[in-house]
């Protein structure tokens, strides 16, 4: 069986996710921002909302559906890594933000469907 390679499979996923939420009217401000704390696969502006996208991928055979793999633990580094992003960029620190997650289920006969929770969750502990 030959072995998928992840980092191109996650890269395909998340341009799939940009284009989505591109012609859904978000406007793109940069994908992969990294840092000591994490990753946020997608950064984009949602009219006045500074929007931080995770995008989860689950190919055909998966246990469980893409959207419910985002974690406490992986919300609390998104939260973080978040945090930090408005510290390097000081002009969307007055925003409002939100946490979406674009999910990516593809069904056994290699049909891909999109699924866009908005709002997916919220920082919620004062501890961050």
């Amino acid at each position: 069986m030959a072995r998928t390679n992840t980092r191109v499979v996650g890269g395909d996923a998340e341009r799939a996710a940009e284009q989505f939420l591109i012609r859904k009217g978000l406007e793109p401000l940069t994908r992969n921002f990294r840092c000591r704390l994490g990753e946020i696969d997608l950064v984009a502006l949602d009219d006045h909302e500074l929007v931080f996208v995770e995008v989860r991928y689950r190919g055909p055979g998966s246990f469980s559906r893409a959207g419910l793999t985002v974690d406490m633990h992986k919300q609390r580094k998104l939260i973080r890594t978040a945090a930090l992003f408005i510290t390097r960029n000081p002009r969307f620190g007055l925003n409002v933000m939100r946490f979406d997650v674009v999910a990516i289920d593809v069904d056994e006969h290699g049909k891909p469907s999109i699924e866009w929770i908005r709002d997916a969750f919220r920082p919620t502990d004062s501890r961050l």
